[in-house]
């Protein structure tokens, strides 16, 4: 366990006020394992047997949004450095019918709650008062396994909320743990689903993957379960597997900066790529903002402006060196030059 937070501190009061005032109250998903990884959570999730208007009258008006009040779900906000916890009712969920939200849900025990979580590992209760976890799903022996396991029916699990399938394999990469062969072969089968999911979420998916130092894996999970060749079929991942191999390349290259920008990164996955029109019509299609758009094209139409830099006409050079996303121009420069063991010399020459 890590140690304590003012995040954390705040979710642990909320437990016990839940628990004073008669309710069972515990931690729950993915902030468990984290605890459980030694991390410290982003954010913490309590789960409990009290209902919506119990929490507010609870915690009063002024302090909860009832945000997914329909589906059991209020927000309880602390003071500035604690953030705000999610205190949801234990529930079931009825039919997904739109892959994303069921249509119904119905209160319920922690043990039921968990069998509708999306993976053993995410399924997990902690109770902080006695500390001790509630392990309804295998998720304890997955998590010392490094496996990212569905629970249950994985096909069901995926048919629920289709984005699960990219959260296995962002899971998988950024945890480096195994993708569960079955839970696999599941979203290989269902791949092609992944289309009714908006592309707000399947970019927040990406972004997440590619800040990641395990990038490259996630790239190369998505190509096998057949996700890459939906999202991004320009990639051709499918079609031609040995295709990918020079951005996968490239994507390792990027552990040689520190915290590369998903702008950055999602260049270099495109880097093989007319910047107009296929580069414009990717992001334009994954709803990036204007701004990634614009970094990400121009990166890519001007990946190698640098690489001659020392011998260029000085005012060709200073209009590239004036352009404000040159950082990471001079970001991909540096990389390349590292990767390669190659002269340093035209890095240092811009960054004089």
């Amino acid at each position: 366990m890590t140690t304590s937070s003012p995040p954390r501190e705040f979710a642990v009061e909320i437990v016990r006020r839940l628990r004073a005032a008669g309710h069972t109250a515990l931690l729950a998903g993915g902030c468990v394992r984290d605890l459980l990884l030694g991390r410290e959570p982003k954010d913490y999730d309590v789960a409990t047997t009290a209902r919506p208007e119990q929490v507010r009258e609870l915690f009063g008006h002024r302090r909860t949004l009832a945000v997914g009040a329909s589906f059991g779900v209020i927000v309880v906000t602390g003071p500035r450095e604690a953030g705000h916890v999610e205190v949801a009712t234990f529930r079931t969920e009825g039919p997904y019918h739109d892959g994303r939200r069921p249509e119904s849900v119905a209160f319920c025990t922690p043990e039921e709650d968990a069998q509708r979580r999306d993976f053993t590992i995410n399924g997990m209760f902690y109770d902080p008062i006695d500390a001790r976890v509630l392990d309804f799903v295998g998720g304890e022996a997955d998590l010392a396994a490094r496996v990212i396991r569905a629970i249950g029916d994985p096909h069901e699990r995926m048919r629920e909320d289709k984005l699960r399938m990219l959260r296995a394999v962002r899971f998988a990469a950024t945890l480096d743990f195994a993708l569960d062969e079955i839970t696999a072969a599941a979203v290989r089968e269902m791949a092609d689903e992944i289309v009714v999911v908006s592309q707000e979420r399947i970019a927040q998916e990406l972004r997440r993957m590619l800040v990641d130092p395990h990038r490259r894996r996630a790239v190369e999970l998505c190509a096998d379960v057949r996700l890459l060749n939906v999202i991004l079929p320009e990639l051709g991942g499918e079609r031609e597997p040995e295709g990918i191999r020079p951005p996968l390349r490239k994507l390792d290259e990027l552990t040689l900066l520190q915290q590369p920008s998903f702008e950055l990164a999602f260049a270099t996955l495109l880097h093989s790529l007319p910047a107009r029109p296929v580069v414009y019509d990717i992001c334009h299609r994954l709803r990036l903002s204007n701004d990634e758009t614009d970094r990400i094209e121009w990166l890519v139409a001007h990946q190698d402006d640098l690489a001659d830099a020392p011998s260029q006409m000085p005012a060709r050079l200073k209009r590239t060196l004036a352009h404000p996303y040159r950082d990471d121009l001079i970001a991909l420069l540096r990389v390349k030059r590292l990767a390669h063991a190659a002269d340093m010399q035209p890095v240092l020459f811009c960054d004089e």
